[in-house]
Parts: structure tokens; C-alpha cells; sequence
């Protein structure tokens, strides 16, 4: 189906128009990038005083301009386009900044130019006018519907990535000589730690690298240190695809259990009254790239160390409702929409679903590629999200990437760290994307196979 909007002409009204001795001129519609067709000008004399000139005219989309409404009326917000076409997209399969719902980028684009009739686009407006405030409290509430969040957790949009928050954790939670505890299941993990022994006492209690992080431990069999102030896990490891299915416990009650979901974050259901913080970058699953997502429990708010950057801090973006200084307002009102979208779908449980169909689909077809395709992760903890795999013949992984790009299937090639491949499928990879890239991979299977 022809993804182009449908073109209808539409009629401006007579304007005077005088033209310098400039070359030709192009005039387009301010609406939409290139939703008009343009208009070339011809080279003309000045106009004289009182002289009329002719009427030019564009062929644009068959929507109107949105027409003029009050500021509190634009605070209503519209539905999501529910229908869209990929003839002209990639399905692309990248671990982040990653694939988006079509229907949130067709209202992120119809939106553009004037927000709900605001008169200007998101991108202009004020973080501390109404019309940002309106969408900032939205995405909020509806992050906490999808998440079943408790009133007793604040909820921060900020900036930097998760890396920041590699810092920003042992900075908020701990003094400098207090004892940390990591499990480390992968690349993300490492560098978390590796980040805390600038600001805190961390002590790896687990590691999987010795066995190339394909593995997440035995919860019992954890030695965990007694008195540690937190113990940090990576929920999902984005460049390994190690996936924790259940978290573990905390050793004792003064002990808070923190989590980088920032690849699997909105995938599923999640109980956060086990968690003091979870953190997560939104350029996985719910949006672009510089939003960073913190809940962290209140009560573990306001204990920073002394050398704690301002911007660091949790504490001031909290007693400013994440509005302490200019926020990533686009990027938020993305978000906002991304989470729209996941209500709209019934919610985290049935997105769940349909991640777990896709996923599953994926990891049998290379589960029956009878070797020809390996997955290393061991089975019970293979991510839904980020899928790793590669050729018995390595000498034709790139040969794969390559002609899977040439049908629109991109983003394929697995980590500088670990070669191979790697699928991400995150919640807005469509079910087709998924079945074209086993079909694709069954049919490179049976031509290279022998």
C-alpha cells in the first residue's frame, strides 16, 4: 500500500506578491516536510502600487490545516493513528536508537508544526508553560498506569543515558566507604560497577565473563556482603542477550535491589515494590534517544554524597518535578506517546505476549537450523528484546548482513565486541519483521547449506 498522503488541490486565497531581480524562488507548504509539492516562481519584475498578480497555488494533502483553538483545548489528547504502511521503511532490527511505532512517528509528524493548535510545535515551547506541563504530568500518569507504579515512588525524566546513572546510583544511595554489591551478566553490568568504585566499596558477588556471559546465577547460591547498601543487576543485557526472568532478593531489609532495565524496560509486567531504583535510557523501547527514565522510592531520595554534581543529584530533580532545568521536552513528548500506544495495546501483559511469540519464533528457527545458526545463551535466560547468533561458517556472516540489508532488513551485525549477529525485537518490531527475517534466514540457510 502507497504510504504517501492522498493529494487533493486546494485553493488559497489571492495575494499580492512582488518579486526582486532574485533567482527563482521554491514555496512550499509550512505544514509537513514534504507533504506539498513545490511551487517554483518564475523571475519577475517588482510589482507596481496597486497591482495584483495572479494566484499561484499547491497541490497538498487532502488533511486542512488544524484550525485555531484555545490553549486549554489543546490539552486534549487525540487517539493515535491506527493504521500506517512500512513499503517505504526498513524493518530495522538495531539495539538503540531503535525502531519506532509507526503510528506514534505518523502523530509525532502530524503534530510537528503546531502541537493541538498550541500555534507552535513541542520542539518551541516553554518546559515550565502549560502546554509542556500538560504533556510531561501525561506521560507520568501514564507510565505509572502501564507500570503499576506506587505513590511512594517518584518518577524522574532526565538526561545523560543509563551510563550517568552508573554514577548517579552509588552518588545518591551510599557514603564513599560503604559496601556495594554487583552481579555482573554482562557488558552493561561491568561498566556499572567498574563506575562505583569511583564513589562507593562495590564487590562483585557473580560474574559470567568466564563463560562469555551466557549464564545468569542461581539466585541461592549469591554471597552477598553483609551491610551492603544496594545490590545492582542489568535486567537485560543489550549486547549479550542475557534476560533475568525473576529478580533476586536483597540480603537484608536495609538493602535496596537497583536495576538497569534500560532494553527491556515497558517489554513486561514489572513489580517495583521490589525494587529502591530502576533506571533505564528510552531509546530501547518507549522512545529516542536522551531521555533517561529513574524510579527510585522516596524515602532513598536526599542522601547524597557531598561531591555530588547538581545534575546528579535526585533530590532537586525530584522537588522539581523534573523540571530543575531545561528537560529533553521532544524526546519526553515522545515518550508520552510511546506510552499511549502501549495502553492503547491493553497493556504490559499483553505486549508481553506478543514479544514472547516473536522472540520465540526467532530462537526456533535458529534452534532448528540443525547448527547451521547458534544462539550461545543458555535457554531458561535468552532475552525477548536482543537476540545474538551466529553462522557455523563465520565466513559468511557478512555475507548475510549484507544481503539482508538488501531487503530491507538493516542493523543486523552483532556487537564490535562480540562479532556475529544480533536481532533486537523490541516492542515495536512488527510480527512481520520478524517473520520476513526467518524467512530470509531460512533461505540463506538452504543456499549456503552444504
Amino acid at each position: 500500500m502507497d504510504s504517501s498522503p492522498s493529494s487533493a488541490t486546494v485553493q488559497w486565497p489571492a495575494i499580492e506578491v512582488g518579486f526582486s531581480k532574485r533567482p527563482p524562488q521554491i514555496w512550499s507548504s509550512p505544514l509537513l516536510d514534504g507533504a506539498a509539492k513545490m511551487v517554483t516562481s518564475r523571475r519577475r519584475r517588482p510589482a507596481k502600487v496597486g497591482e495584483r498578480r495572479s494566484v499561484f497555488w499547491a497541490t497538498l494533502p487532502s488533511f486542512a490545516p488544524p484550525s485555531p483553538v484555545s490553549i486549554a483545548s489543546s490539552i486534549h489528547h487525540p487517539p493515535l493513528p491506527t493504521t500506517a504502511s512500512t513499503t517505504d521503511r526498513v524493518f530495522n532490527f538495531a539495539a538503540g536508537p531503535a525502531t519506532l511505532p509507526e503510528n506514534v512517528l505518523l502523530k509525532a509528524q502530524s503534530e510537528l508544526y503546531n502541537w493541538r493548535g498550541s500555534g507552535m510545535s513541542v520542539m518551541e515551547m516553554s518546559h515550565r508553560g502549560k502546554e509542556f506541563l500538560s504533556i510531561i504530568q501525561k506521560a507520568e500518569s501514564d507510565l505509572r498506569t502501564l507500570l503499576n507504579i506506587p505513590c511512594e515512588y517518584s518518577v524522574l525524566f532526565l538526561q545523560g543515558g543509563a551510563t550517568t546513572q552508573f554514577a548517579a546510583i552509588p552518588l545518591n544511595l551510599c557514603k564513599p566507604d560503604d559496601d556495594v554489591d554487583y552481579v555482573i551478566t554482562g557488558s552493561w553490568g561491568d561498566k556499572a560497577f567498574k563506575e562505583a568504585a569511583k564513589y562507593s566499596k562495590p564487590r562483585s558477588i557473580w560474574s559470567g565473563k568466564s563463560e562469555k556471559y551466557t549464564k545468569i546465577p542461581c539466585f541461592d547460591a549469591l554471597e552477598q556482603t553483609p551491610g551492603a547498601r544496594y545490590l545492582h543487576i542489568c535486567a537485560n543485557e543489550t549486547i549479550h542477550g542475557v534476560e533475568f526472568k525473576d529478580y533476586p532478593k536483597p540480603a537484608s531489609e536495609n538493602e535496596v535491589l537497583v536495576a538497569d532495565m534500560s532494553s527491556n524496560f515497558c517489554s513486561k509486567p514489572v513489580d517495583v515494590s521490589k525494587f529502591g531504583v530502576i533506571y533505564a535510557g528510552a531509546q530501547k523501547n518507549v522512545g529516542p534517544s536522551g531521555v533517561t527514565i529513574v524510579i527510585i522510592r522516596s524515602d532513598l531520595i536526599g542522601n547524597t554524597q557531598p561531591v555530588t554534581p547538581v545534575m546528579l543529584d535526585y533530590k532537586i530533580h525530584s522537588d522539581n518535578n523534573s523540571l530543575y532545568n531545561t528537560p529533553p521536552c521532544y524526546g519526553i513528548y515522545m515518550c508520552g506517546l510511546v506510552f499511549e500506544d502501549l495502553i492503547a495495546q491493553g497493556g504490559l501483559s499483553d505486549v508481553e505476549k506478543k514479544n514472547a511469540n516473536k522472540a520465540g519464533i526467532l530462537y526456533d528457527t535458529i534452534d532448528g537450523s540443525k547448527g547451521f545458526y547458534r544462539c550461545p545463551v543458555e535457554k531458561s535466560v535468552r532475552s525477548l528484546m536482543n537476540v545474538p547468533f551466529t553462522l557455523a561458517k563465520s565466513d559468511l556472516e557478512a555475507e548475510f548482513v549484507k544481503e539482508a540489508a538488501k531487503e530491507k532488513m538493516v542493523q543486523l551485525k552483532g556487537h564490535r565486541s562480540v562479532g556475529g549477529m544480533r536481532a533486537s525485537i523490541y516492542n515495536a518490531m512488527p510480527l512481520a519483521g520478524v517473520e520476513k527475517l526467518v524467512a530470509f534466514m531460512k533461505d540463506f540457510q538452504a543456499r549456503h547449506d552444504g
